[in-house]
């Protein structure tokens, strides 16, 4: 069974306890207590996998901001949550991301975009629009409107990120290795095509400074004087 740490991350009184909770012990708490840090277990199984989820369910007021860095190191997978009927946490939001991607030194780490409190129509100022606007900018990072007092979408934005953490583990693992032999083999038969190719321009050079039947002259032996003096001496005269 995988272990996969979740961080809940957002500004004060947007509802990250309350969405934890729901999900963890199916509970709504209606009552609103400032976080330090409190962490769930919860096993569930996600396509067909049984997986093991920590949730850090982390503190929003300013006096607890210098813990997250912690958080963020040890965590494998970001909800990022406002408030539909607070804009400041919106814009609270685009910091947490870029200290998020500067922390885990990477372009893209797994995340939801959450907007929480969307049972509350009333007291709405970010539209659904400003919402899916701010996840193109993120790189269409998954964008969910949420209600942990109707439990809407609860469960689903704990999914979809496991689900990211899970790929981009997938994504992450080496290659196989028959690429590796196959540019093994290709490097092999350069290799050879390469001796081939230097036997040749050898066997060239010995070709080229052999002598050539054309260039050597045949040296035929003279007659000297002297041996035609002694064919006439031996002459008889009848």
């Amino acid at each position: 069974m995988r272990d996969y740490k979740l961080v809940v991350l957002g500004a004060g009184g947007v509802g990250k306890s309350c969405l934890t909770v729901q999900f963890v012990q199916g509970v709504y708490l209606d009552s609103y207590d400032p976080t330090i840090e409190d962490s769930y277990r919860k096993t569930v199984e996600i396509d067909n996998k049984v997986a093991d989820l920590e949730i850090l369910d982390t503190a929003g007021v300013a006096q607890f901001t210098a813990m997250r860095e912690l958080y963020i190191k040890s965590g494998m997978g970001f909800l990022l949550v406002y408030s539909v009927t607070d804009r400041q946490s919106l814009e609270e939001l685009l910091d947490l991301r870029e200290q998020v991607l500067r922390i885990k030194d990477m372009n893209r780490v797994p995340m939801v975009l959450v907007g929480n409190k969307a049972d509350l129509k009333d007291e709405r100022v970010i539209s659904v629009e400003e919402g899916i606007e701010v996840s193109s900018d993120w790189g269409k990072v998954p964008f969910y409107e949420t209600s942990a007092l109707l439990r809407s979408n609860v469960d689903e934005v704990f999914i979809d990120l496991v689900r990211q953490i899970i790929r981009n583990e997938l994504e992450s693992v080496t290659a196989p290795e028959l690429p590796k032999t196959i540019k093994n083999t290709e490097s092999e038969g350069q290799n050879i095509r390469e001796n081939q190719t230097t036997q040749t321009a050898t066997q060239k050079r010995q070709v080229s400074t052999a002598p050539s039947k054309k260039n050597v002259k045949q040296t035929v032996p003279t007659k000297t004087n002297k041996d035609k003096k002694k064919k006439k001496r031996s002459c008889v005269i009848l």
